[in-house]
């Protein structure tokens, strides 16, 4: 097998169509075998749940090129728990959390071809969906269901470095409370379109949410965690009952404890403490760490003493570490590494 004539460092972060993707059936109270296909297509009723009622959920991982060679993915285990409780909590079937790790490996085996190669800085990006196929006219979950993983190739996150972003405080909400912020539903990416959008045209890059009940606590933005840093190098990150439990900030925060031997807290952070800070990133599975270098609150600057020109050095550290792992660079804990091939 030969790697796709691709120019991996200029492919850019978006959709490109590979050979297979994992197509899987739930029909009578049972899913089916499951199996790839080439098939990009997908053919529903207009009248379709998920088209419907956005009966929907997700996910996102990545397939890597090691430094030995080896194609591997990172700790896909938890996203197939994640997947299972956001199945859960929308009222629709969960995919078997063994049979989700099993279709990750098919589908990645299948598309090695369009695995970058060690060192290119791209990878392949992994989404895992389902979503409810058949008609509903009353408001109630569908009787079938689809899951689905389609792979796609993408560049690096940051071409030439990760420069610091600036944030807003939005006075937007996120998700509400007893809500559904902490799944990976389609539904709560569809509500974030407009404030990010909004805060795209007045010049800023990300939002920083609020808790919505008191509007005193930082919750997280539209796709990423907060990871904070303080000027003793504490890493703290917030704790909520109404944001995403992200894969990559619980291993960022393994990380600083077992690699580094930082101190880490993870625990409500008041917007009022966001000022003593030393360090800000948003943490997530495209880009593993964006650092922040200022918050804009209505106008009033929050400027991190990290700066605007690069990482500051205790999220560049984990940063480097993090990404280490996953390369195969530095050795990696117990089961956090699923080798494809």
């Amino acid at each position: 097998m030969a790697k796709k004539d691709i120019d991996w460092a200029n492919i850019g972060f978006g959709y490109r169509q590979t050979d297979y993707r994992y197509v899987s059936n739930y029909k009578n109270g049972a899913w089916d075998e499951g199996g790839l296909t080439t098939d990009p297509t997908i053919t529903m009723s207009e009248c379709a749940c998920v088209l419907q009622y956005s009966q929907s959920c997700f996910e996102g991982l990545k397939a890597y090129t090691t430094q030995d060679g080896h194609i591997v993915t990172f700790r896909p285990d938890l996203n197939a728990e994640r997947m299972f409780n956001s199945a859960k909590r929308l009222e629709m079937p969960s995919f078997p959390k063994d049979r989700f790790v099993d279709a990750v490996t098919q589908v990645v085996a299948a598309n090695e071809d369009y695995v970058p190669p060690y060192g290119s800085g791209a990878t392949l990006y992994i989404r895992p969906f389902m979503f409810g196929s058949d008609s509903i006219i009353g408001v109630k979950p569908a009787n079938e269901y689809q899951f689905r993983i389609f792979t796609t190739p993408v560049g690096p996150y940051f071409k030439g470095g990760a420069k610091p972003i600036t944030i807003r405080v939005s006075d937007f909400d996120r998700a509400a409370p007893h809500g559904t912020g902490h799944i990976k539903a389609g539904l709560n990416y569809a509500m974030s379109l407009h404030a990010i959008v909004d805060a795209h045209n007045q010049g800023f890059d990300e939002n920083m949410y609020l808790d919505p009940a008191t509007r005193t606590k930082v919750e997280e933005t539209g796709g990423a965690n907060f990871i904070f840093v303080t000027k003793d190098n504490t890493v703290v990150t917030p704790k909520s009952g109404s944001i995403l439990p992200s894969i990559t900030r619980r291993s960022l925060l393994y990380v600083a404890e077992h690699y580094l031997g930082l101190k880490t807290e993870e625990r409500e952070v008041l917007f009022d403490e966001v000022k003593d800070f030393a360090e800000c990133g948003l943490c997530g599975t495209a880009a593993v760490v964006s650092p922040v270098g200022k918050i804009n609150d209505h106008g009033k600057e929050i400027c991190l003493p990290s700066g605007m020109e690069k990482m500051g050095p205790v999220i560049q550290e984990l940063y480097d570490t993090l990404t280490g792992i996953q390369m195969g660079r530095i050795e990696a804990p117990e089961g956090w590494i699923h080798v494809i091939k």
